[in-house]
């Protein structure tokens, strides 16, 4: 993958790079968005598809770019299928600051090294080229304007960017609010980019629901004891306790 267009990853968080204090914006959600944003950046080079709710490898050919590998051969390594919410949820050990490091090398944006407190080593990043975040808001801005359905990166840009809680840092304030709203609106526009996006907020708010399955109607008998043991004594029902996947989404 040669360098003549960005990844996805690369513009979401130079997008979230605020040029004023040189952090990013959503440090932690932002781990998760970089995450799913390989996932898009993968299926539109055509090495991962989606398959229902999981994300299957269909070519597992390296694309040339060393941090999209890395996530292709760990896909790869899983043998079958794995589902978006778990993959995304898993350990990142610090991918905010992979990508930081990647973006350097690149020549996108410089390190600045400075001191909090007079005291603790800090380092901040300023963009190397501000034309190039200002194309990557023109198109956001474009497509929340116009209402004109988005290209696939576009669109995938604009869910991940809701997903990760970026709207009020593009769009501040209570005149930020409708474009807030059309930014999330963005998000059914791209399949792969909706998928991924919704497992990122899906882990931020420690769902992971499993596929519906159909299972065989409980006899009448067994419906009524059911009932029955849902009730307490006094006639109040009772709460059922959470077990399974749900009790599991921070391990997976």
């Amino acid at each position: 993958m040669g360098r003549s267009r960005r990844t996805i990853p690369e513009e979401l968080l130079l997008l979230a790079l605020d040029p004023t204090t040189g952090t990013t914006a959503q440090p932690q959600s932002l781990d998760l968005g970089l995450a799913g944003a390989q996932l898009v950046e993968l299926a539109l080079a055509g090495r991962i598809a989606p398959d229902g709710d999981r994300i299957a490898v269909v070519m597992p050919r390296p694309t040339g770019d060393p941090t999209l590998d890395s996530a292709l051969e760990l896909l790869r390594r899983r043998g079958s299928p794995v589902r978006a919410v778990h993959w995304i949820g898993g350990p990142r050990l610090g991918l905010r600051q992979i990508y930081l490091a990647h973006l350097e090398r690149c020549g996108m944006v410089h390190a600045v090294a400075g001191q909090m407190c007079g005291v603790l080593p800090t380092t901040r990043y300023q963009a190397t080229d501000t034309a190039i975040s200002r194309e990557i808001r023109a198109r956001l801005d474009s497509a929340i304007r116009t209402g004109v359905p988005p290209d696939p990166r576009t669109a995938a840009l604009a869910a991940l960017a809701h997903a990760v809680g970026l709207g009020k840092h593009l769009y501040p304030g209570n005149e930020g609010r409708s474009s807030r709203s059309r930014l999330r609106d963005l998000i059914r526009h791209d399949p792969m980019g909706g998928l991924v996006a919704h497992a990122v907020m899906d882990v931020q708010n420690g769902v992971a629901a499993q596929p519906r399955r159909d299972r065989a109607p409980a006899p009448a008998s067994a419906g009524r004891a059911s009932a029955t043991s849902a009730t307490s004594a006094g006639g109040v029902p009772m709460q059922p306790r959470r077990t399974g996947a749900m009790a599991r989404v921070a391990a997976h």
